[in-house]
Protein backbone atom coordinates (compact mmCIF):
# COMPACT_ATOMS: atom_id res chain seq x y z
CA UNK A 1 0.00 0.00 0.00
CA UNK A 2 1.42 3.42 -0.92
CA UNK A 3 2.55 5.78 1.80
CA UNK A 4 0.58 8.97 2.27
CA UNK A 5 0.39 11.24 5.24
CA UNK A 6 0.78 14.81 6.41
CA UNK A 7 3.09 15.94 9.21
CA UNK A 8 3.85 19.18 11.08
CA UNK A 9 6.83 21.29 10.01
CA UNK A 10 8.60 20.81 13.32
CA UNK A 11 9.03 17.14 12.28
CA UNK A 12 10.68 18.11 8.96
CA UNK A 13 14.16 16.85 9.82
CA UNK A 14 12.79 13.55 11.07
CA UNK A 15 10.85 12.76 7.89
CA UNK A 16 13.54 13.89 5.49
CA UNK A 17 16.10 11.84 7.42
CA UNK A 18 13.84 8.77 7.53
CA UNK A 19 13.22 8.97 3.82
CA UNK A 20 16.93 8.57 3.27
CA UNK A 21 17.93 6.26 6.10
CA UNK A 22 15.39 3.54 5.56
CA UNK A 23 16.19 2.81 1.95
CA UNK A 24 12.73 3.87 0.80
CA UNK A 25 10.89 1.42 3.06
CA UNK A 26 7.41 2.22 4.31
CA UNK A 27 7.40 5.14 6.71
CA UNK A 28 4.12 4.09 8.36
CA UNK A 29 4.55 3.09 11.07
CA UNK A 30 7.74 5.04 11.62
CA UNK A 31 10.40 2.66 12.93
CA UNK A 32 12.51 3.58 15.89
CA UNK A 33 15.81 5.05 14.68
CA UNK A 34 17.64 2.82 17.15
CA UNK A 35 16.47 -0.18 15.10
CA UNK A 36 18.32 1.02 12.00
CA UNK A 37 21.48 -1.06 11.71
CA UNK A 38 22.97 0.06 8.41
CA UNK A 39 21.62 3.35 7.04
CA UNK A 40 21.33 3.30 3.26
CA UNK A 41 20.68 6.25 0.97
CA UNK A 42 18.54 5.60 -2.07
CA UNK A 43 20.69 5.23 -5.19
CA UNK A 44 18.83 8.04 -6.96
CA UNK A 45 17.75 10.52 -4.32
CA UNK A 46 16.61 13.72 -6.03
CA UNK A 47 16.07 17.16 -4.57
CA UNK A 48 13.42 19.53 -5.87
CA UNK A 49 11.88 22.91 -5.19
CA UNK A 50 8.76 24.73 -6.37
CA UNK A 51 8.85 28.53 -6.01
CA UNK A 52 5.29 29.64 -5.26
CA UNK A 53 6.22 33.33 -5.68
CA UNK A 54 7.54 32.78 -9.22
CA UNK A 55 4.65 31.09 -11.08
CA UNK A 56 5.40 27.66 -9.51
CA UNK A 57 8.89 27.59 -11.05
CA UNK A 58 10.53 24.19 -10.56
CA UNK A 59 14.16 23.53 -9.69
CA UNK A 60 15.31 19.92 -9.92
CA UNK A 61 18.51 18.02 -9.23
CA UNK A 62 19.77 15.74 -12.01
CA UNK A 63 18.25 12.72 -10.25
CA UNK A 64 14.74 14.16 -10.50
CA UNK A 65 15.18 14.67 -14.25
CA UNK A 66 16.24 11.02 -14.47
CA UNK A 67 13.25 9.83 -12.43
CA UNK A 68 10.87 11.65 -14.81
CA UNK A 69 12.78 10.57 -17.93
CA UNK A 70 13.41 14.17 -19.00
CA UNK A 71 16.79 15.39 -20.29
CA UNK A 72 18.75 17.08 -17.53
CA UNK A 73 18.63 20.86 -17.41
CA UNK A 74 15.51 21.27 -19.56
CA UNK A 75 13.09 23.89 -18.22
CA UNK A 76 10.00 22.02 -17.04
CA UNK A 77 6.78 23.84 -16.21
CA UNK A 78 4.87 22.46 -13.24
CA UNK A 79 1.85 21.54 -15.37
CA UNK A 80 4.14 19.46 -17.61
CA UNK A 81 5.58 17.55 -14.64
CA UNK A 82 2.15 17.03 -13.06
CA UNK A 83 0.88 15.60 -16.37
CA UNK A 84 3.35 12.71 -15.89
CA UNK A 85 1.51 11.53 -12.74
CA UNK A 86 -1.24 8.94 -13.18
CA UNK A 87 -4.70 10.36 -12.60
CA UNK A 88 -5.21 8.97 -9.07
CA UNK A 89 -1.71 9.91 -7.96
CA UNK A 90 -2.05 13.41 -9.41
CA UNK A 91 -5.31 13.97 -7.52
CA UNK A 92 -3.82 12.76 -4.23
CA UNK A 93 -0.67 14.87 -4.70
CA UNK A 94 -2.63 18.03 -5.55
CA UNK A 95 -4.86 17.54 -2.50
CA UNK A 96 -1.92 17.08 -0.12
CA UNK A 97 -0.01 19.94 -1.78
CA UNK A 98 -2.91 22.36 -1.25
CA UNK A 99 -3.30 21.17 2.35
CA UNK A 100 0.45 21.59 2.95
CA UNK A 101 0.39 25.17 1.67
CA UNK A 102 -2.79 26.12 3.50
CA UNK A 103 -1.84 24.54 6.85
CA UNK A 104 1.98 24.72 6.69
CA UNK A 105 2.44 20.97 6.92
CA UNK A 106 4.83 18.63 5.20
CA UNK A 107 3.70 15.45 3.52
CA UNK A 108 4.94 12.11 2.29
CA UNK A 109 3.21 10.39 -0.62
CA UNK A 110 3.91 7.50 -2.96
CA UNK A 111 2.76 8.38 -6.48
CA UNK A 112 2.69 6.46 -9.73
CA UNK A 113 4.29 8.32 -12.62
CA UNK A 114 4.51 7.77 -16.36
CA UNK A 115 7.98 9.12 -17.21
CA UNK A 116 8.57 10.68 -20.61
CA UNK A 117 11.05 8.03 -21.78
CA UNK A 118 10.91 5.25 -19.20
CA UNK A 119 8.50 2.63 -17.82
CA UNK A 120 5.82 3.51 -15.26
CA UNK A 121 7.10 3.55 -11.70
CA UNK A 122 6.26 4.50 -8.15
CA UNK A 123 8.03 7.50 -6.70
CA UNK A 124 8.17 8.59 -3.07
CA UNK A 125 7.57 12.32 -2.73
CA UNK A 126 8.58 14.05 0.51
CA UNK A 127 7.62 17.72 0.63
CA UNK A 128 7.70 20.57 3.11
CA UNK A 129 6.70 24.21 2.83
CA UNK A 130 9.24 26.99 3.32
CA UNK A 131 7.76 30.03 5.04
CA UNK A 132 8.71 33.71 4.98
CA UNK A 133 6.82 35.31 7.80
CA UNK A 134 3.20 34.22 7.52
CA UNK A 135 3.48 33.17 3.88
CA UNK A 136 4.46 29.85 2.33
CA UNK A 137 6.85 30.86 -0.45
CA UNK A 138 8.23 27.51 -1.61
CA UNK A 139 7.76 23.80 -1.37
CA UNK A 140 10.88 21.70 -1.34
CA UNK A 141 11.81 18.14 -0.75
CA UNK A 142 13.02 14.80 -2.00
CA UNK A 143 11.91 12.37 -4.69
CA UNK A 144 13.09 8.82 -5.24
CA UNK A 145 11.97 5.59 -6.82
CA UNK A 146 10.18 3.13 -4.54
CA UNK A 147 12.22 -0.12 -4.64
CA UNK A 148 10.73 -2.89 -6.70
CA UNK A 149 8.47 -0.55 -8.69
CA UNK A 150 10.62 -0.84 -11.82
CA UNK A 151 13.36 -3.12 -13.09
CA UNK A 152 16.89 -3.24 -11.63
CA UNK A 153 18.28 -1.03 -14.41
CA UNK A 154 17.29 2.17 -12.59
Amino acid sequence: MPVHHSWPLYERDRFFELGQLHGNEMLDPVPDLDDVVAPVRPARLGQWECDLTDDDRLSWSDEVYDIFGIPRGVAVARHEAVALYTEGSRAAMEKLRAYAIRHRRGFTLDVEIKPARAPRRWMRLIAAPVCAGDDVVRLQGLKFIVPGSIGPEF
